[in-house]
């Protein structure tokens, strides 16, 4: 898929998201242009994964631009950035979800929510 098709897909996929739930998460957003599958999300919830960039569909270029884009549209409508903790579900003790690899920072400029 071309630069310029995922720039359209996050645009089309972040505006049905504002329509449907008022806000844009990067994780719904990755389900709703099926790059990740809610069974994914919630493995990685539950810690069955241990990073969630390790099961997005496509290479991490492909990612980066996604993610960026989604932060270009966002600003063009003057949303406003929510800054969220995932939190592990289940039994036991309460951790962080980790979103990537520690040593990439490809997730390091976006916001998990944007309202």
């Amino acid at each position: 898929m071309s630069k310029k098709k995922i720039e359209q897909r996050v645009r089309q996929k972040a505006t049905e998201l504002i329509e449907e739930k008022g806000y844009i998460s990067p994780v719904d957003l990755l389900v709703k242009m099926d790059r990740l599958t809610p069974k994914q999300v919630e493995d990685w919830r539950f810690n069955r994964i241990p990073y969630l960039e390790r099961v997005t569909v496509g290479g991490l270029g492909k990612l980066n631009h996604t993610l960026n884009s989604l932060q270009k549209f966002a600003e063009e409508l003057n949303l406003n950035p929510s800054f969220t903790v995932y939190k592990s579900w289940g039994k036991g003790r309460r951790s962080c979800c980790s979103f990537q690899n520690p040593g990439v920072t490809i997730w390091r400029n976006v916001i998990p929510h944007i309202i």
